[in-house]
């Protein structure tokens, strides 16, 4: 499982950023996971039309910052 990073911002104010994780399975290198990654991406954004992507980055599982 990989998780998917994405940074979004509010199309009405950009200011207003936050970040939504997508996960799905894929056996790849993070490079191979960056350009892999794409259709999710802009299958994201398709079905959230009032948040524009502004960069996306890929982590696995053990990555994930545990709360303190």
């Amino acid at each position: 499982m990989i998780d998917l990073v994405l940074t979004v911002c509010l199309l009405a104010d950009p200011a207003n950023c936050k970040q939504e994780r997508l996960t799905y399975q894929a056996r790849a290198t993070s490079a191979q996971c960056m350009m892999l990654s794409a259709p999710y991406v802009a299958q994201w954004a398709g079905e959230h039309p009032k948040w524009k992507v502004t960069r996306w980055r890929c982590e696995w599982p053990d990555q994930r910052k545990q709360p303190v």
